[in-house]
């Protein structure tokens, strides 16, 4: 029995990311793994808003 390769992909949550980890898994038959970063984009307003 052979092991899947694992890839890390760097998830947005969006729509091209979402496609290329079902392709990657389904398609190309990797063990897929993600990683999603805060990169605290958020200006003051945005800040203030969520704090609400």
């Amino acid at each position: 029995m052979s092991k899947k390769k694992k890839v890390l992909l760097a998830f947005s949550g969006g729509l091209d990311t979402s496609y290329c980890a079902i392709w990657l898994a389904k398609d190309q038959g990797f063990d897929v793994h993600t990683a999603a970063v805060n990169t605290g984009g958020f200006d003051a307003a945005e800040e203030k808003a969520l704090a609400e």
